[in-house]
């Protein structure tokens, strides 16, 4: 059934560096999958993590090493073409890599639904909507910058929402530069940010207070990701929206924060998640519990971005849309024709599996390994 499982890592420098409490990046590495199969058809995935070991516990070196040397000969002993059952050997027979669990998963599903000539969104139950809204992250860390990036954006109708990535500075300075951002750009204008768990539960409780004074829409992770105590007291506390995302790794992990009602927005990611499939249980149990949804990234490159895109839009409630901008922050462009973003939106492509066409004559350009 599967005669080849190519496993690629490819760097991109990224517009301007961007900047999180973990790392700054300047080079995005996109760990992409190309499966082929006996008849033609060729599948694509992607695992793309954050500053190597900064963000998860998956670097670009080990899903390739893994893919190749674990899922790999698996699929090529696999002769089937019940890709539900191949997913389930996989699972079987692997533990934990969420990360090239989804790239592989991916690649599966976009084959599946090449053969069938839909669009892979119509695997996951269909879409109900064929665009996305997509925000645009501030982090050079610089407020006049930001500011004025902001006002670029807006001015091309390209973003209207902006998140800001905070938590590398004591939190007073950090509060003081959102604040800036947010009545540089006025009310109309949604504007939230991102404290990748960097902040204390005291830090939070003083931040987040101000933040919420200041109109800020949404704060994302302010705390430790096992701390979900934290998270739990700080969104009873709070009336802005308090989001979680490192601390869902999948259903599980989403069921024990959904259970005691620990966030009042999930963000979605189908890396984080194991796969799309799995985003998509996340998305219920969510559902089930009475929490909002939002798209996240893990800064991905187009072929992680639209199977993002393609999973989020089968979402019954997307309440605080998506931030599937990660191919606009990148130099180079993989594909044959690039993502259609447009008046604040992601269109999705309409063709059969992801709808997309890689360049792989400007990936062999950028190959890393």
């Amino acid at each position: 059934m599967y005669t080849s499982v190519d496993t690629l890592i490819v760097g991109i420098p990224t517009i301007r560096p961007h900047k999180l409490s973990v790392t700054t990046m300047q080079v995005q590495t996109l760990v992409l999958v190309k499966i082929t199969t006996e008849d033609g058809l060729v599948g694509w995935g992607e695992a793309t993590t954050i500053g190597g070991l900064n963000y998860a516990a998956e670097s670009p070196e080990s899903v390739k090493a893994n893919i190749e040397h674990y899922f790999a000969p698996l699929l090529l002993q696999d002769k089937s073409d019940n890709v539900a059952q191949t997913l389930k050997s996989i699972h079987k027979a692997i533990n934990g890599n969420r990360f090239a669990k989804c790239a592989v998963q991916t690649a599966l599903l976009d084959i599946q639904a090449q053969r069938l000539g839909v669009p892979l969104s119509e695997l996951l139950g269909g879409r109900l909507r064929n665009s996305l809204p997509v925000l645009w992250t501030l982090a050079s860390g610089d407020t006049d910058k930001d500011i004025a990036e902001a006002q670029k954006m807006i001015a091309a109708k390209r973003h209207n929402t902006f998140k800001l990535k905070i938590g590398a500075n004591p939190w007073q300075q950090d509060v003081e530069h959102v604040i800036a951002i947010k009545q540089a750009l006025g009310s109309d204008i949604s504007v939230r940010v991102d404290v990748n768990r960097a902040w204390s539960e005291m830090d939070c409780i003083k931040g987040i207070q101000a933040l919420q004074d200041g109109g800020i829409d949404l704060v994302e992770q302010p705390c430790a990701i096992e701390n979900t105590d934290a998270l739990r007291r700080l969104t009873e506390r709070f009336d802005v929206a308090i989001m979680a995302d490192e601390a869902l790794t999948g259903p599980f992990s989403a069921y024990r924060v959904a259970k005691q009602y620990g966030a009042h927005v999930f963000a979605v990611k189908i890396a984080q998640s194991g796969g799309l499939l799995e985003a998509k249980e996340v998305a219920t149990v969510a559902k089930l519990a009475g929490i909002d949804l939002y798209g996240g990234t893990m800064l991905e490159g187009p072929i992680g971005s639209i199977a993002s895109a393609h999973t989020f839009a089968t979402f019954d409630n997307l309440a605080f849309g998506t931030e599937l901008f990660g191919p606009l922050l990148l130099t180079e462009d993989i594909l044959q024709e690039p993502l259609q973003y447009r008046d604040f939106e992601l269109h999705l492509p309409t063709g059969p599996g992801l709808g997309v066409v890689v360049d792989e004559n400007k990936l062999d350009a950028l190959r890393q390994q």
